[in-house]
Parts: structure tokens; C-alpha cells; sequence
């Protein structure tokens, strides 16, 4: 019943932020953004009587008769008009791309992002800086930052992730010793689980008996509310093994395609965008829900380390509903701009 309200206070939000014009949008962007940042910051200091510890983690407020809230998850949306707002002013004022000019552009796309990330990171949720990133860099090579800055920065992680993966084939006692000790527990347990799912037993259960959920729904699967497998984080992280199990195959199969399909329209939205503004931020909305899908879909088959990462609209949780919601409602803006409805095939 409790997530029926956020669906309906989810869609209530979606529909008041497209009213707005993008000027207005723009607007808000920084009140937002400190409001955030700041609920973010707070928790550090806030008791556990409203801010409690839950799977390790201190990300939550504890709101009387609504339940929790999670600042990083709106971040997601401060970070989306900002970072837009810095790269077109930037364009703006700089008009062709320059080295220098883009060099201190992505300085001071760091200082807006860095900050805010390192504070989730220390809750900790790995998980969500990842989403951020996953948003802000495709926002950056969207940017039309010089091409020399261009390959660096497209380089560093290409570069970052082949020495992990050759330190861990080829010098694992490094690779322990160095790479996981700068990890936190929790992290390193999760890493081993995913790497050695049969050697880490503890480590690698929920990923096991996720792989049991959605084998045992096989290809209709067992029918609504009928699953059976225990599965820990079933209706948040690990929903899509639930689906799978009661669905089967043709019902995972289905809610995957569904969810792409989203994308994809809001890919030709923002290929249909008029302004600049709009571009960067269809491009980054496009981009996060993409890499939350797979990131979700992929640690629940155990092809990626789990994370906490939930599935959009589907996971339970207020917080993530109403920060998805609140980025479609800016999908609709765009589309407004040149009318039409979202789901309309275009002539």
C-alpha cells in the first residue's frame, strides 16, 4: 500500500515538473542542488533515532507515517540541471572548444560532483556514485570538449579497468593486498562473490539464491505472488529474480524489453530536442536508466558484483520511484518542446 502512494505522489511529481518551461527548470537547479547536497551532509551528524543504520549503511532519514528517505537519490536530479546548466554556459561564453577553457570545465564539473559523491561513498553506496557517474559522463562527451581532453578522458578508465584486470589474472597476491585492502569489508566480501560465487559461500548467497528464484520460475513462471525461493533484498535489489520466478522467462524477457523500450523513446526525444540544455540532459537521463537496468539485471544473473542498485520503477523504495519520476517529468519537458506525446510514434 505504501509503495501505491509513492507510484501516486510519484506521478503527481512527474506531471508538475513538466508544467515548467526550461527557463524555470533552470532556476531550480541550484536551491535544488544545495538542498540536497545538504540532506546528504546531515546525515552524518543526525542520530540514529532519525537517521538509522540499515545493511550497514546511514543513507536514510526516518520520516514519521511515510517511512525513509535517501538524499543521494536526488542528487541524481541536482546534478542532472546543474552540470547541464555549467556545460552550456561554458559553451557559451567559450564558443569553439579550447584545451585550457575545457581543461578548467571539467574542473569545475569535479567540484560540483566530487564532493556530494565522496559524502555517499562514505555511508557507504558504492553503488549510487556509480549511477552518478554513469549519468555525468556521458553528459561530458555529449559536451564538445576539445578532442585532445576527449581521449584522455576516455582513456583513463579503459586504462584503469585493463591494470585491474591484469593485476588480478596475473598478480592476485598484489591484487589482494593492494587493490581490495583500500575496500571497505563489505566490499571486498562482495567483490570474492562475484568472482568466486562457489568458493565464498556466505558472500555469494543472495546471488545464488537469486539464481534459484528465477530457475525455478522457468519459462511462465509460477504464477503472481506465488514464489517460494528465499531470495534476501527480494523486493528491492533482487526484484527481478521475483519476477522472474513468478513471471518466468516470458515475463523477465518481457519487463526487460519494456524498459528499453522507455529508453529508447527517450532517446529520440532528446535526438528531437531543440535546445542544447535539453540534449545534455536526455542524454544523461538515457544513459543512467540504461546502466541502472543492466547494472540491476547483470548482478541479480551474477554478471556484475552486486552493487544495491535497484531496478527502475519496479524496486521497492520511495525515494528511488520519486527520483525516477522527477527525471521522466524532465523527459516530458523536453518533448513538450516540441510537442506531441511521449509515447506517440513520431510521423
Amino acid at each position: 500500500m505504501k509503495q501505491f502512494i509513492f507510484y501516486l505522489i510519484g506521478f503527481m511529481i512527474m506531471f508538475g515538473i513538466s508544467l515548467l518551461d526550461i527557463e524555470q527548470l533552470k532556476k531550480i537547479g541550484w536551491p535544488f542542488y544545495g538542498l540536497a547536497v545538504a540532506l546528504t551532509a546531515g546525515l552524518i551528524v543526525a542520530p540514529e533515532s532519525i537517521a538509522r543504520t540499515i545493511n550497514e549503511a546511514k543513507s536514510w532519514y526516518q520520516i514519521p507515517f511515510l517511512g525513509s528517505l535517501q538524499p543521494s537519490e536526488f542528487l541524481k536530479f541536482a546534478f542532472l540541471i546543474v552540470v547541464s546548466k555549467v556545460i552550456i554556459s561554458h559553451q557559451e561564453k567559450n564558443g569553439r572548444p579550447s584545451y585550457l577553457a575545457d581543461l578548467w570545465l571539467l574542473v569545475k564539473i569535479g567540484l560540483i560532483v566530487l564532493p556530494p559523491s565522496l559524502l555517499v561513498y562514505k555511508q557507504p553506496d558504492t553503488g549510487m556514485v556509480m549511477l552518478y557517474m554513469a549519468m555525468i559522463l556521458p553528459m561530458i562527451l555529449f559536451s564538445g570538449i576539445h578532442r585532445k581532453l576527449l581521449i584522455v578522458f576516455t582513456a583513463i578508465p579503459l586504462v584503469l579497468i585493463s591494470i585491474v584486470v591484469v593485476l588480478y589474472v596475473r598478480f592476485n597476491d598484489f591484487f589482494t593486498e593492494k587493490i581490495l585492502g583500500a575496500l571497505s569489508g563489505h566490499q571486498v566480501s562482495r567483490i570474492y562473490g562475484w568472482l568466486q560465487p562457489y568458493d565464498y559461500i556466505d558472500s555469494s548467497f543472495q546471488v545464488r539464491q537469486g539464481f534459484l528464484a528465477i530457475g525455478s520460475g522457468e519459462f511462465i513462471g509460477k504464477g503472481y505472488l506465488n514464489n517460494n525461493v528465499y531470495v534476501p533484498e527480494k523486493h528491492t535489489d533482487f526484484i527481478f529474480s521475483t519476477i522472474a520466478e513468478e513471471l518466468g522467462f516470458a515475463g523477465g524477457a518481457f519487463v526487460i524489453a519494456l524498459l528499453f523500450f522507455v529508453i529508447y523513446r527517450i532517446v529520440l526525444i532528446t535526438v528531437e530536442a531543440k535546445d542544447p540544455f535539453m540534449t545534455l540532459m536526455g542524454a544523461g537521463i538515457s544513459s543512467l536508466l540504461a546502466f541502472q537496468i543492466t547494472q540491476n539485471i547483470g548482478m541479480t544473473l551474477g554478471l556484475l558484483p552486486v552493487t544495491g542498485v535497484t531496478l527502475p520503477f519496479l524496486s521497492y523504495g520511495g525515494s528511488s520511484l520519486l527520483s525516477n519520476f522527477m527525471l521522466m517529468g524532465i523527459v516530458m519537458i523536453i518533448h513538450k518542446s516540441y510537442k506531441g506525446y511521449m509515447f506517440k510514434r513520431e510521423d
